[in-house]
């Protein structure tokens, strides 16, 4: 092999030598959060409503197979809910999360700038948005407040920063 003699491969220290520090990207800054809310989003008003959206769009949720409904509400810069639900399919790699739902429903009906989204699922621990969920609405959203309940109320909230920390955006392309 090319002038090596007796060189036994070793996976973990080629993975160890492999490894990047990151900062060949982009500096720490480009990591920060970027609030796309030109108001802090708890400043807009309560969260009944958006609740209450999302308790509701639950009830419609196509879960056949799983059984385990999910509704969102997302809302909007100019305090338009904007729901969806979780639709399955026999393959489950079709299934379409609520979050995504919503967020689709919304971008479809010309929204663009959304300050929260809040999910809802009959669970005592937050259910909180699956990768792919968090990685469209870090893209279309932004570092939104991402507040987590069950039909009963809330149980956590979030910033989408904490829930993706490290995401994938245009900043790479």
């Amino acid at each position: 092999m090319h002038g090596e003699t007796n060189v036994r491969y070793n996976p973990a220290e080629r993975r160890k030598q492999a490894r990047r520090s990151g900062a060949e990207r982009r500096d720490e800054e480009g990591w920060q959060s970027v609030p796309l809310d030109p108001v802090p989003a708890m400043a807009i008003g309560g969260e009944g409503d958006l609740l209450a959206a999302a308790v509701d769009v639950r009830t419609r949720a196509h879960a056949r197979y799983s059984r385990f409904k999910v509704g969102a509400a997302l809302e909007t810069v100019d305090r338009v809910i904007v729901t969806g639900c979780n639709i399955e399919n026999a393959t489950y790699g079709l299934t379409v999360c609520a979050e995504r739902v919503a967020l689709l429903k919304a971008l479809s009906e010309g929204h663009e700038i959304f300050t929260r989204i809040v999910v809802v699922a009959d669970t005592e621990s937050p259910t909180p948005p699956c990768g792919a969920c968090r990685q469209l609405l870090w893209e279309y959203c932004g570092d939104i407040d991402v507040i987590l309940a069950n039909p009963g109320g809330v149980t956590e909230r979030y910033r989408l920063a904490a829930l993706l920390p490290l995401p994938f955006d245009r900043r790479f392309l």
